[in-house]
């Protein structure tokens, strides 16, 4: 039998997984011509020499392994573009989704629909297995807004349980941003047509082994998506975090300016204080959210903060020097501060992808 689907499976850590995927696969696939690609992140924890075990004895299974990029999204997108199959459909690889769906799904778009979405939310579903009070918020609020933005009664766009034609996701490839973790989200939004999307009620099981990867950070990349295509791609979403990064980091310069000059400390003084606290706290969160499928840890975040200082520390001399030579100017503390925090911020975003946060 010629190829019919390839299940892509996302993953990161999720080694106690793989075996029980491929066996709920197969028994859940039994007939098709299917195949399975796991697209692991480098986890340290050897997810992907456990695929690859597995692929010496069953050719159905695949792996891709991915060195010094991360994020879901992209992942997806990678093992989507790897198939040669008709179909292609996406599950997490925490065997939190019911893999015994997939048939339906696969019957809903031989029958017509554009995509076929996993659903906690529509009759015969049910999202029991969120496994913390702000998860459920965290889905809840995502749900209400992703629906806004789409115009969409789907119930359920922050799955990531879907199944579509693999020619319908080679046509959106290039209009997806990659980013984040909402994949679904990204190419409902790239479509240039609403999608006759079929959704197929399934019960969201409780995680078994690892941990989930959902935390309020997702939710931001969520928004930030959102931001992206309602700019229509003309900025790059990573600037647009580095900016918003950027602001943050300006406002803080300023807290820290007021706070200095009130103990009793010279403009100079309070201003140095303030753009060194400012520059830590934009590593800090540009290491979360703007550069997190480059986000260092351990040993390699120490030195990147060190280089952070360092690299920055010529955008700290021009923030410092042009805010003391406006404050001389017209004796505007809050002004002369936002203005040199601002050449900083743009002298920071030069130098971050490519010293920083450089891809290895």
């Amino acid at each position: 039998m010629s190829l019919a689907l390839t299940v892509v499976v996302p993953c990161y850590n999720e080694r106690a997984n793989v075996a029980p995927m491929v066996a709920a696969l197969e028994t859940a696939l039994a007939g098709l011509a299917w195949e399975v690609v796991f697209v692991d992140d480098n986890s340290p924890d050897g997810t992907s020499a456990e695929a690859k075990r597995i692929a010496q004895q069953d050719t159905r299974v695949r792996c891709i392994r991915r060195i010094g990029r991360r994020g879901l999204s992209s992942a997806v997108i990678e093992g989507a573009l790897s198939s040669a199959a008709e179909y292609v459909a996406v599950i997490d690889g925490d065997l939190q989704h019911d893999e015994t769906r997939l048939p339906l799904m696969l019957q809903a778009v031989q029958g017509g629909a554009d995509m076929a979405v996993g659903s906690r939310h529509v009759e015969g579903g049910d999202s029991a297995g969120l496994s913390s009070p702000l998860r459920v918020k965290l889905s809840e609020t995502g749900i209400r807004v992703a629906q806004m933005v789409t115009h969409t009664s789907i119930s359920d766009p922050m799955s990531g349980f879907f199944l579509l034609r693999r020619e319908l996701f080679d046509s959106l490839a290039a209009r997806l941003t990659g980013q984040g973790f909402k994949i679904l989200l990204d190419l409902i939004l790239a479509s240039p047509r609403v999608l006759n999307i079929a959704e197929v009620p399934y019960k969201f099981r409780p995680r078994l082994a690892g941990e989930s990867k959902l935390d309020v950070l997702v939710l931001a990349q969520f928004a930030g998506l959102l931001l992206d295509k309602a700019l229509r791609g003309m900025v790059p979403l990573r600037f647009i975090s580095f900016a918003l990064v950027g602001i943050l980091g300006v406002l803080v310069n300023i807290l820290v300016l007021q706070i200095a000059l009130a103990a009793g400390a010279g403009f100079g003084m309070a201003q140095t204080i303030g753009t060194i606290v400012a520059m830590v706290v934009n590593f800090l969160l540009n290491n979360q959210l703007t550069y997190r499928a480059q986000r260092l840890k351990g040993a390699k975040a120490w030195r990147g903060v060190a280089l952070f200082m360092a690299v920055c520390g010529l955008g700290a001399i021009a923030n410092i020097g042009i805010a003391k030579a406006l404050y001389v100017e017209d004796g505007g503390s809050l002004f002369s501060s936002a203005a040199g925090a601002a050449v900083g911020v743009v002298w920071n975003y030069a130098v971050s992808s490519t010293l920083v946060w450089r891809a290895r």
